[in-house]
């Protein structure tokens, strides 16, 4: 079960910190990097070929950027990206984005690299941070009955205790100027979605078709909406003012 931030996630919440000058570059770059050898960003306006991720965030604070987004798009729910239509099929086929300001970033796995690519990127509408965080808390006691009814503990039991261990959030460790609540959204969505995924695992195991599209049923608004609260959770534009 992976309790981690998606890398998009990771570079939304330190490139924040960075362009808002909370965190210097080294500690930035390494909290997103992590393992990875290096991150290079391709396709920015008037930048021939790929260039560094500190120089890509060097020119977006120079445009007048001030925070990046997380985006998490699946097919027919674009949660975190408004188009254009370029950037919306990349961003689907990747599972994830950042938007910073006019710019939106798509991570692709190169090895042992990561390489961004630059699209245009138009204004996006965003749950704010309240009301994703009480629509998370219905879809987690909705979808906790409803896999009571199916029997979760039976057919999945690792899915039954992630759901008895709500109460214990993965240690994350956000930037400075992350807002508390915030992080501790991205932490229930983080366990949230690691119960889908639990809980859609092995089905092949199911006693028949219509167990399988139950239990489908039964987590696909817990899924979007701990993708809606991530994105919340990763995204400046729904913060307070003052973070």
């Amino acid at each position: 079960m992976s309790l981690v931030l998606p890398l998009s996630a990771r570079l939304a919440w330190w490139g924040t910190a960075w362009l808002r000058g909370r965190v210097v570059t080294d500690l930035a770059l390494d909290a997103v990097l992590q393992q990875d050898a290096t991150h290079v960003v391709a396709g920015l306006r008037e930048i021939e070929g790929p260039v560094p991720l500190a120089r890509a965030l060097a020119e977006l604070r120079i445009s007048g950027v001030q925070g990046c987004g997380l985006a998490l798009p699946e097919p027919g729910d674009p949660v975190g990206i408004g188009g254009p239509s370029e950037l919306n099929a990349a961003a689907l086929e990747a599972g994830e984005a950042v938007v910073a300001g006019s710019v939106g970033l798509v991570p692709r796995r190169v090895g042992a690299a990561v390489e961004w690519t630059a699209y245009a990127a138009e204004p996006r509408q965003l749950t704010d941070v309240g009301e994703s965080d009480r629509a998370l808390r219905r879809a987690l006691q909705e979808s906790a009955s409803s896999l009571a009814d199916l029997d979760v503990a039976r057919w999945r039991p690792a899915a039954a205790d992630a759901l008895m261990n709500l109460h214990h959030p993965p240690s994350l460790d956000p930037p400075p100027g992350t807002p508390g609540r915030c992080v501790a959204l991205a932490g229930r969505a983080l366990q949230a979605r690691a119960i889908v995924d639990l809980a859609l695992e092995d089905e092949g195991g199911a006693l028949s078709g219509a167990e399988v599209a139950a239990r489908r049923a039964a987590l696909r608004p817990l899924g979007a909406a701990a993708r809606r609260a991530l994105v919340a959770a990763c995204s400046p534009e729904v913060w307070a003012p003052d973070t």
